[in-house]
């Protein structure tokens, strides 16, 4: 019989730190977005869901950037669910990533896992780490929740056992989700259910993608014959299946350069992704057809690709690739889900033997041929069958607790969503002020001069503060909201209208200074950055305020974005001002190395600057795509970028 159990999973990791408490008021750097040449050719379906509703900002969501790459051991919750064929590990602190599926009587890991725990910007709001099978969910790119915990709790199984479920409130779009896992008695395949609601009464876009980490010294097979290219460059195009360019790309490690090819699945195939080595054992997933699509992403073998592949584990252990699964055909996609309907879907995971190499079409149907002596298509159906009426079960025991921001909705609005609760006492202090604006209609002032928060932006929230009392905080809060929902100009009056009488200034002055140069005042902006650094440090004076890292994170946040807005406009004197006002912890951290690298070459000192990088300084927070170091090496030295500082992923990247 299927028994769940907690356990304790025992990595070398590096602490999250805390978020950034700046409002990501910028659009996003997003990677994945198209080249305009590329849009008609599309087909019409696929063109008309790329233009649907891309994520314009992170809001209400904080950016999570505090992490560092010191690592030391560290115990992390894991629930395991487990019968006598397969053992799943799940981390519910950590987004609900299953971080290893064993096969018991081949004793084989089917996943690639990822021996140490290391942050990396590149999930949507910044920390990510790699390995295992993740859930992504909100738009396009890793979720939000990667590093975030989510709720658990045992609930009956379709065949009588037991079953592990996961749910959370996502924040971008405001919908709850589940993912409920089980093993059916001898079974070697795990079986996940997932279900997505919409509670609104308006549509909302949505976006899933299951992203499996598997070894790369694989072939990966998929039923199609042509995929949809995509690389850092931006471009977008149909290429053949398995050979594009002359060179069979199902094997990870003939490409060069990172890239996404998402398969061309027929309507009438079944649906599935597979990765066998090179004696023929792997994993395979498959699901019901509603998760139509299937991708492969590499990191390539240049040097940035295995950069990236060291920087995300440790160097010697063994890169990996990604085979994934969506809604659609590829992650730059977004679903429309109508108003007070839901999605859901079966996926099934476990081993597979298959001969991988030879002729396409002979090795596809051999394949498909074993999935389906051991996991036939009907059976999937059946067992989505049987789980749907399931899904609306009541959780039993609780086995871990996620955030309180689903709780926060539900009182708000009084949704009943079966099998997800989202109780009270699941409220904490994120939530402390908005729960005192819902049930008094006031907003509390922050003790000791303290950074104001994340604020909420959906529309019920930014109506709520509408008709609040005009206080500073309120005007700042209404002000990220109105930003949020596209009307600048009045964000731009409620902040101005805050400053007025605002006794901590700086958080208005420095969304000022953002919607400054979001208009191309960059003179302005820099003088508002230097005003509202100013007052921070006046204000952290507070005897209240020394040694909290609330402020340090925030004196940190506000420092970096004002000496890029200095430096912008030529003002190397005050950028070297406010650099000398930073905490000495501060400046030592790899992100800070670089900025002084960029202020020294900005004030013509070049060999000092160049003399940074001798000193091997680490951009724990390097963004993925991001081109900064090799542009700053650039400027200062004519000799190629050392290997360590190589993490360009396209042809011709800087």
């Amino acid at each position: 019989m299927t028994t769940i159990r907690r356990e304790v999973l025992t990595l070398p990791a590096a602490p999250l730190g805390p978020d950034n408490p700046l409002p990501p008021l910028r659009p996003l750097d997003e990677a994945h977005r198209i080249d305009d040449r590329d849009r008609a050719d599309l087909p019409r379906d696929m063109a008309r869901q790329v233009d649907y509703e891309p994520l314009r900002s992170l809001l209400p969501v904080q950016v999570r950037d505090g992490y560092d790459r010191e690592r030391a051991p560290r115990g992390l919750d894991a629930l395991v669910i487990e019968n006598d064929r397969l053992r799943a590990t799940v981390l519910p602190g950590l987004g609900g990533r299953i971080a290893s599926l064993r096969h018991k009587p081949t004793d084989r890991e089917l996943l690639y896992v990822n021996p140490v725990l290391q942050p990396a910007n590149f999930a949507l709001n910044g920390a990510w780490f790699s390995g295992g099978i993740e859930w992504n969910i909100g738009a396009t790119g890793h979720t939000t929740l990667s590093c975030s915990p989510v709720h658990a709790a045992r609930v009956p199984a379709p065949d009588g056992g037991e079953m592990l479920r996961l749910w959370e409130w996502e924040r971008l779009r405001d919908l709850p989700f589940q993912v409920d896992l089980w093993l059916p008695d001898g079974s070697d395949f795990l079986y996940v259910g997932v279900r997505v609601r919409n509670p609104h009464e308006r549509p909302v876009p949505t976006y899933w993608w299951s992203n499996i980490a598997v070894p790369e010294d694989r072939r990966v097979l998929a039923p199609a014959d042509e995929a949809w290219h995509f690389g850092y460059e931006r471009r977008l195009r149909r290429v053949p299946v398995p050979e594009y360019d002359g060179v069979d790309r199902t094997y990870p490690l003939n490409s060069t350069y990172a890239a996404d090819y998402f398969y061309e699945v027929p309507d009438d195939r079944r649906r599935w992704i597979a990765a066998f080595d090179e004696d023929g054992h792997g994993l395979v997933q498959t699901s019901t057809d509603l998760l139509r699509g299937r991708k492969l992403f590499v990191w390539g073998t240049g040097p940035g690709g295995r950069r990236w592949q060291e920087w995300l584990t440790e160097p010697g252990t063994g890169g990996y690739c990604e085979i994934q699964a969506g809604l659609v055909r590829t992650q730059l996609e977004h679903v429309k889900l109508e108003a007070e309907s839901e999605l859901s879907w079966l996926e099934a995971y476990g081993p597979l033997d298959a001969a991988p190499d030879g002729d396409w079409h002979t090795v596809l149907r051999r394949a498909e041929d074993r999935l389906e002596a051991a996991l036939p298509r009907a059976d999937v159906d059946a067992a989505y069958d049987a789980w749907r009426p399931c899904a609306d079960t009541e959780p039993g025991e609780r086995l871990a607790t996620g955030s309180g921001w689903g709780a926060l909705e539900v009182l708000r609005a009084g949704w009943k969503l079966p099998g997800t609760p989202f109780d009270e006492d699941t409220l904490g202090e994120p939530q402390r002020p908005w729960l005192h604006l819902l049930r008094t209609g006031s907003l509390p002032e922050p003790e000791h001069h303290e950074p104001p928060g994340g604020t909420l932006v959906a529309r019920p929230w930014r109506d709520m503060l509408e008709t609040t009392a005009a206080t500073p905080l309120a005007e700042y809060h209404l002000g990220v909201a109105q930003w949020h929902g596209d009307d600048r100009a009045q964000a731009v009056r409620s902040w101005e209208r805050g400053l007025q009488s605002a006794a901590d200034r700086w958080p208005l002055l420095r969304c000022l200074a953002v919607a400054d140069q979001q208009d191309g005042h960059r003179e302005r902006a820099a003088d508002r950055y230097a005003e509202a650094f100013d007052d921070l440090c006046a204000r952290r004076a507070d005897p209240a305020a020394e040694g909290d890292a609330g402020w340090a994170a925030v004196t940190a946040a506000l420092g970096r974005e004002a000496i890029g807005a200095l430096l912008a406009v030529g003002r190397t004197a005050d950028a070297r001002t406010v650099w000398e006002r930073l905490d000495p912890a501060t400046r030592a951290r790899g992100r800070f190395r670089l900025t002084e690298g960029e202020l020294l070459a900005a004030e013509g000192r070049h060999e000092e600057a160049r003399a940074v990088f001798d000193e091997n300084f680490e951009v724990a927070d390097l963004r993925e795509g991001a081109d900064s170091i090799g542009l700053l090496w650039a400027r200062l030295d004519d000799a190629p970028l050392p290997a360590r500082y190589d993490f360009r992923m396209w042809p011709g990247g800087e």
